[in-house]
């Protein structure tokens, strides 16, 4: 969690829960890159599909800033979710070593919007790998630096 307003921290906190079955009491501190904002971190293990449950029980809060990753497992591909107010949602698949995988669907279309005029090309693969989701999120890691993080494991 990049920027929670104060009173949606417990929100989230029961969301959480909600989703992974269990208590969670997240350590929140400051986020100094919305002053009035508070940040935590949040890692888990679960069963594969958990991380775009998270990213739906989360994405209702227009005011809150994350995300949420999977790491790819011998029978899933990671996911990674990020989400902005300003931008709303991004998801994408990522492979074995954090690269994203962009299905060919996608880059046709954008192509086909790029070759009538409707956008430009660059713009649209900037988009689909999440580089404005990382533009806006990016000062938002650097203020995390140093917080604390709790650990969850749970036998998957």
């Amino acid at each position: 969690m990049h920027s929670a307003p104060r009173a949606l921290c417990p929100h989230v906190e029961w969301a959480v829960a909600g989703v992974l079955g269990l208590r969670v009491q997240l350590d929140w501190t400051r986020q100094p890159a919305a002053p009035g904002t508070w940040r935590s971190e949040f890692s888990w293990q679960a069963r594969p599909g958990t991380a775009s449950e998270l990213a739906s029980a989360l994405r209702g809060w227009d005011l809150l800033r994350f995300e949420v990753t999977a790491e790819p497992s011998a029978t899933a591909e990671g996911e990674r979710y990020s989400s902005t107010p300003g931008l709303g949602i991004f998801h994408a698949v990522t492979g074995m070593h954090g690269d994203i995988l962009v299905p060919e669907d996608r880059l046709r279309a954008a192509l086909a919007r790029s070759v009538r005029g409707e956008t430009d090309l660059e713009a649209e693969i900037a988009k689909l790998l999440g580089k404005p989701w990382d533009d806006e999120l990016e000062s938002f890691r650097h203020a995390g630096e140093g917080a604390p993080v709790r650990w969850l494991h749970q036998v998957v």
